[in-house]
Formats: C-alpha cells, sequence, structure tokens
C-alpha cells in the first residue's frame, strides 16, 4: 500500500534526523539528536557482541579503535562523521566504530566454540531481498530500487532516517541503525543504495594481527558519499574487507538509468547487470566469484526469494510499466510463509536467531523521494520522504 507524500514526517515509521554542515560537524548533531536511540542500541549490541562472539567491553572497545583506523585511511570523511557522531552522543569512538562494525564483530570473530563466521546470515535462512527496475521499464520512467530488510525484531525501536547536508551541498537520506550512518538510502546526485548481507569462507577478522579490514556499514555511507554511480562503485571497492556484502547501486539518467549489483567477498568482487530492465538479488552469491558460498550449508528461501522476485516483476517490466504499487506488492509476498520475501517470525527459531523484515524501503532516484514502511510491510502503508523537504 502506498500513501501519499504530503510533505510532513507524522505517517513515517521512525523518526528523521536532518543535520547540515561538514562531516563532523553533521556527526555531532546526530550524535546530539539521537543520544538516546543510540545508547539503546548500544545496549542491544553490546549484549549481542557478548553473547554471540564472546567480547567484553574492553575487547569491544579495542576493536572498535582498530576499525577506526581503517576507516580513517581508506574513507575519512566517513571517519570525521563516526567521531562526530561519539562526541555528540557522549560515548566511546571506539563503541561507535564498533557498532559500526556489527557485522564483522558478530559473524567474524573467534569465540571459544570456534569462529563466530561460521554462523549463517540471520540465522539458518538468509534475510533481506532487493529489487531494482530501469527506468526504461517503469510506467513513470523514474529508476526504481528497493528491498525488505531483514534482521532481529528487537531492532525496530532503534532506527532513524538520518538526512545529511554536507559542506559540498550534497544530501543524504539514508535509513540506520542508530548510531550507524547508512543503510538503504539515496542522494540528491540520484544514486541509490541497497543491500544484503553474504557469506562465504573468507569471511572472518584476521588473527595474525593485521588490521580489520574496512565495516560493511562503512562501506554504504562511503558509496551513498559519491555523486556518481562509477564514484560508488569505486568508494565501495577501496580497502580490504572482512565480511561478505551484496550492494544493488543505481543511479537516474538518461535512458532509464543505470543498475549494477556488486557481489564484495574479501579479496574478490563479482557483478550482475540487468536482464529485461530489472536486477534483484537475495543472499547467496549469484555472480560466480570464487569462493565457497557458506548459504550452500544452510540452504533456505535465499534459493529462490531472488528469482522469484524476478519472476513476479516480469509481467510488468514486460510491459514496461511497473509501478511502486508492484514494487510494494513484491515485498508482501508470502510464498513459503513465514520464510518469504515477506519475512515473519518464525517461533519455532530460537529468540537470538530469530528474523523478520523490520523495515521495507522503496527508492525513486528521479525524484529523489523515499518510501518506508514498518514491517512485516504486508500490514503497513509506505510514507513517503522528499530529499527537498
Amino acid at each position: 500500500m502506498i500513501s501519499a507524500d504530503d510533505g510532513t514526517f507524522a505517517h513515517l515509521p521512525v523518526p528523521v534526523i536532518r543535520v547540515q554542515g561538514t562531516p563532523e560537524q553533521c556527526g555531532f548533531e546526530y550524535g546530539v539528536a539521537a543520544r538516546s536511540l543510540i545508547a539503546a542500541n548500544l545496549d542491544l549490541y553490546l549484549r549481542r557482541f557478548r553473547v554471540e562472539a564472546g567480547l567484553d567491553l574492553a575487547a569491544v572497545r579495542a576493536a572498535g579503535e582498530a576499525f577506526r583506523r581503517t576507516t580513517e585511511q581508506f574513507h575519512p570523511r566517513v571517519a570525521q562523521m563516526l567521531d562526530g557522531v561519539a562526541e555528540g552522543a557522549g560515548v566511546g569512538v571506539g563503541e561507535i566504530y564498533a557498532l559500526n562494525a556489527r557485522t564483522e564483530l558478530i559473524y567474524g570473530s573467534t569465540t571459544a566454540a570456534g569462529p563466530a563466521a561460521a554462523v549463517p546470515v540471520d540465522g539458518r535462512d538468509g534475510g533481506c531481498t532487493v529489487a531494482g527496475v530501469l527506468g526504461t521499464h517503469t510506467a513513470s520512467g523514474n529508476l526504481l530500487l528497493g528491498q525488505n530488510w531483514d534482521w532481529h525484531p528487537d531492532q525496530r525501536e532503534a532506527m532513524v532516517l538520518l538526512a545529511t547536508r554536507d559542506e559540498r551541498g550534497l544530501t543524504v537520506l539514508a535509513l540506520a541503525e542508530a548510531g550507524m550512518l547508512a543503510k538503504t538510502g539515496l542522494n540528491s546526485a540520484g544514486v541509490g543504495v541497497c543491500v544484503n548481507m553474504l557469506g562465504c569462507d573468507r569471511d572472518g577478522l584476521p588473527t595474525d594481527g593485521t588490521p580489520p579490514g574496512v565495516p560493511y556499514h562503512v562501506l554504504l555511507r562511503a558509496a551513498l558519499e559519491a555523486d556518481t554511480l562509477a564514484g560508488a562503485f569505486k568508494a565501495a571497492m577501496r580497502g580490504t574487507r572482512n565480511s561478505s556484502i551484496n550492494l544493488l547501486l543505481g543511479q537516474a539518467g538518461e535512458a532509464g538509468g543505470e543498475l549494477i549489483d556488486l557481489e564484495l567477498v574479501p579479496g574478490d568482487a563479482g557483478w550482475l547487470h540487468p536482464a529485461d530492465g530489472l536486477l534483484t538479488h537475495a543472499n547467496h552469491l549469484e555472480s560466480g566469484v570464487r569462493v565457497h558460498d557458506t548459504m550452500k550449508d544452510y540452504g533456505g528461501s535465499s534459493m529462490f526469494r531472488s528469482a522469484r522476485a524476478r519472476r513476479l516483476l516480469a509481467p510488468a517490466a514486460q510491459a514496461r510499466k511497473v509501478t511502486e504499487e508492484d514494487l510494494a506488492d513484491l515485498f508482501g509476498d508470502h510464498a513459503s510463509f513465514p520464510h518469504a520475501i515477506c519475512r515473519h517470525v518464525d517461533e519455532r527459531d530460537a529468540l537470538a536467531d530469530r528474523s523478520e523484515t523490520v523495515y521495507s524501503v522503496l527508492l525513486d532516484l528521479d525524484d529523489l523521494r523515499l518510501g518506508i514502511a514498518s514491517g512485516p510491510p504486508c500490514g503497513h502503508e509506505y510514507g513517503w520522504l522528499s530529499l527537498t523537504r
């Protein structure tokens, strides 16, 4: 269900935080505005770091400081913003960087039981489905992206929509876990990003004393700091990595804009191009990059979600009439319920392993609009926010 964009925030399921200035100023203002949410999010993840990765507070802070040095080396503007977040929120810098490296710390640390990287993506059945449609195949002529973000349901109350306008004039609007800088989002240059977690046999933090790679969520923000699709691609590729990640990248422009899907694994990358105007992805590797895909060890809905998403969108794409409603219907699909594109909690899962679609996001890269529905999206409307408001 799609609601109108009336220019207000009342219809949005998450708070909107708007900041502007240099990266440091944006980060500081964000930290001040979201202080209570950041504290709540840190509590959630410090508990997960302890239980799932065996990391106490001292270890978390030390890991965060190491990730800070890597971020500063490869993405200094993102580092400046995160330093500002820590100051504004009144928390330690190491804790903020650990929060932004939560994927690496939860899935890449070594515990007494062995490497946490062996834990499968989002429990034992994957999570997150993304889709993009070139403007040549939409009813409006606009390039559309969207995704369901599947994660633990406890995360729902610690989220923000973060809108930043920097000293260069670039505006970024992104869904983010409080204290982080981006997840799914778009910017005023018409660049958009959607994301899936992946897993491979190369994932895991270094144990030989070498510095860690660029955190998963830092890559997302770095891509959204770029004013071209090529720039976003380069930013995502910069530096080493410890976790596998899939980015669906797009930019509005002539001839329907452009889309590319980028599968990043430690030490390698693969990519996919649109077929018949469409790109979709779930949580397994599709580009043929030469690693062992750990989703093969567990199976699950990822193996059909991407193909099903393409098939559900294909009739409208062939008619060149895909609409936002088509994407909303896709993200509400219940095939293989509860392990569906529209993911619902499976009560049979252990509490720590539970996952559902926490939020669903739609992006119109030509009109610079973001739509968001609380999850599971089958029962909620999408509210819209324009980048220019």
